[in-house]
């Protein structure tokens, strides 16, 4: 009897970039997530399905065992902690930085001396809280879900930590990014206990992902 095997993925850019790499392994998705409303959605394979939900969710569905593997920023996987997860591969896929960024005009130089204190906002408080206390900075972590471009503005921080791909963003809010915390992309992420149960399986799948990983690359 062949083993089902449950992918967990996001919607947009990730699922995008992820679905040549799908189709180097044979998969083709049924239908289009971003103009379906299911949640589940069959492929090519009777026996793989996809699962579509929220990008700070993969690793928890993939986790507990609901997905077998799943694709996951490393930014979330910080968040997140890793637990329970084999990370064989970091995809190179949806690239960006972890930036801190200040209103254009503030002194942030000054305002990180060691023992200094600052108001930073941010959806990524542990990576936030980690980088500045690396610099001996205390800080009063502020958590946003969205619109971090407008916290600086309307004096809720001096600071934001978040993601920055083109800058263009921050450049229309008349903000500027100012330290590099991390270079941001995708890595694969797989259940342990899936890996060794459904090794025939999922195994040749890696290894397909690997190799069309270091071809883009090359």
């Amino acid at each position: 009897m062949t083993k089902q095997l449950t992918i967990a993925l996001s919607k947009g850019r990730i699922f995008e970039e992820t679905l040549p790499l799908l189709s180097a392994a044979g998969i083709e998705a049924a239908e289009n997530p971003e103009e379906s409303r299911k949640l589940i959605i069959g492929t090519n394979h009777d026996n793989i399905r996809l699962v579509i939900v929220r990008a700070t969710d993969v690793p928890t569905y993939v986790q507990y065992g609901a997905a077998d593997f799943g694709i996951a920023g490393k930014d979330v996987l910080i968040e997140h902690g890793g637990d329970g997860l084999y990370q064989p591969l970091d995809l190179k896929i949806a690239k960006c930085r972890m930036m801190v960024a200040v209103r254009k005009g503030f002194d942030y130089a000054a305002a990180v001396k060691p023992g200094s204190r600052l108001r930073v906002a941010s959806k990524y408080p542990n990576i936030a809280a980690e980088h500045f206390a690396s610099k001996g900075v205390h800080i009063d972590l502020i958590k946003l879900y969205g619109s971090m471009e407008l916290a600086p503005l309307v004096g809720l921080s001096d600071a934001i930590v978040d993601l920055v791909s083109t800058g263009n963003t921050l450049k229309a809010n008349n903000l500027e990014a100012v330290e590099h915390i991390a270079d941001i992309s995708s890595r694969l992420v797989v259940n342990k206990a899936a890996l060794k149960l459904k090794y025939d399986t999922i195994q040749p799948i890696i290894d397909v992902f690997a190799e069309a990983t270091a071809q883009s690359a090359s």
